[in-house]
């Protein structure tokens, strides 16, 4: 069939189908490689090119399939040149050094043409381009993008044809739903994307914590996050009004629940920008100034929370367990914490929750998350139903905690320092390799 064609001249073909079988290979992994919402910030960067590698990218399927049928085509033209010209290029020199059977003149120069016609294949038509792409997905896409686009409307008719014929075939599998070939990321692998992005520098520490807080957002809920009862400071209304005032210029908080004796009974909220301007003497009627209570229950997700105080312009609301019963007070710095970390204000003096305390050992507050503790100590505790790690504990050795008692868990040992209101206020932690 090219018979008519010189030797040179097939060399020379076999060449091109090999580089243009690069070509193909390239523009395919830039193509999957480039992320749509990139090439639409080139767009905007009105970078030479982008619209067409936008257009490209919109018809991502069929421009894979393009490609497909550039490198097919490629391969099988080289396949068809490459391997009679290469042999015959070799054949006069196996005669020269005294090859005359044309049996074994003919064995020798097919198995150096397929070699090398393969190594050229392999290394020019596929590895090369293929780690360049990888390297280098948006110059080479836009580079690509235009003889791309031109061999995709030339070889539509022919992509159509092949593409309905597939579809038969895929039906007659059971696979022609195309809803389920394209499968959005989960959340464990955009995760793995953003470590990826971190460590290549593409997104800095302080990003990647608040990207990864942003995902565990919805999974907390009120109870995870509020101040439990035993440490909120209240407004008893029964209380001397020189009482009151004391607490409130020791404790310095923005919101004071008003009570009724306990949080058993909770009147509502004072907000100390209140009082500015009220005449304040002995016998004063806190209920005057008092805001009506919000309650949310305690599996409320945080992020249903914070439409809340969204909507009620309220930025504190009382925690309630299944019975009805107040278990705590939970307010729009406890849901902002989730996401951009601790915020101390003038007023907070707070005790770091997890303080290392020697080799492999750490003094860790009892109302600290389980997995803070955790990720700290990067460990990994039996499932419990309980939030902290003096519930932890408690649900391990099935009592009250008492100062000293020394708990065995899984990786670590606990020692119990100090414990108050029959909670546990400072526990110690030990690594295996450290022992007390």
């Amino acid at each position: 069939m090219t018979d008519w064609l010189p030797d040179s001249a097939k060399i020379l073909v076999a060449l091109i189908l090999v580089l243009v079988n690069g070509f193909f290979v390239a523009v395919e992994f830039a193509l999957v490689k480039v992320r749509l919402s990139r090439i639409e910030q080139m767009v905007a960067e009105k970078r030479l090119f982008a619209r067409t590698a936008r257009w490209l990218a919109q018809r991502l399927e069929h421009s894979l399939s393009a490609c497909q049928l550039g490198i097919t085509m490629a391969s099988l033209a080289l396949g068809a040149i490459g391997e009679p010209a290469f042999a015959h290029l070799i054949e006069p020199l196996l005669s020269k050094i005294g090859i005359q059977s044309p049996a074994v003149v003919h064995g020798v120069a097919f198995a150096f043409a397929f070699t090398l016609v393969t190594a050229l294949h392999l290394v020019v038509g596929e590895q090369a381009p293929k780690v360049f792409a990888i390297r280098k997905p948006e110059g080479l896409l836009l580079a690509c993008a235009v003889p791309l686009t031109v061999f995709y409307i030339m070889a539509y008719p022919l992509m159509f044809v092949l593409s309905v014929s597939t579809d038969w075939l895929l039906r007659i599998l059971g696979a022609g739903d195309k809803t389920k070939s394209s499968i959005p990321y989960t959340e464990e692998e955009i995760r793995a994307l953003l470590r990826e992005a971190h460590v290549h520098g593409n997104l800095t520490r302080s990003e990647h914590s608040l990207i990864n807080a942003v995902f565990e957002f919805d999974d907390l809920v009120c109870r995870r996050i509020m101040v439990p009862r035993n440490d909120v400071d209240f407004i008893d209304k029964n209380d001397e009004t020189d009482i009151i005032l004391g607490m409130m210029r020791r404790t310095k908080h923005t919101r004071y629940p008003v009570c009724d004796g306990s949080l058993d009974s909770v009147l509502g909220v004072l907000h100390v920008k209140d009082i500015t301007g009220a005449n304040i003497q002995k016998g004063f009627d806190w209920t005057t100034l008092m805001r009506p209570p919000k309650k949310v229950p305690e599996n409320m997700p945080i992020s249903k929370l914070l439409r809340h105080f969204q909507g009620t312009h309220q930025h504190m609301a009382f925690v309630v367990d299944e019975y009805g019963m107040i278990i705590g007070i939970v307010t729009l710095e406890n849901v902002m914490e989730e996401i951009i970390g601790d915020v101390a204000d003038e007023f907070d003096v707070e005790e770091p929750e997890i303080v290392p305390d020697g080799p492999g050992a750490y003094v860790v507050l009892g109302s600290t998350a389980v997995e803070a503790v955790e990720s700290r100590l990067g460990i990994k505790f039996e499932e419990a139903d309980v939030d902290t790690v003096t519930g932890l504990l408690v649900h391990k050795v099935e009592r009250l905690l008492i100062a000293g008692d020394v708990i065995e868990l899984p990786g670590v040992t606990a020692k119990v320092l100090s414990v108050s209101d029959d909670r546990a206020t400072k526990v110690r932690f030990t690594l295996p390799t450290i022992k007390d």
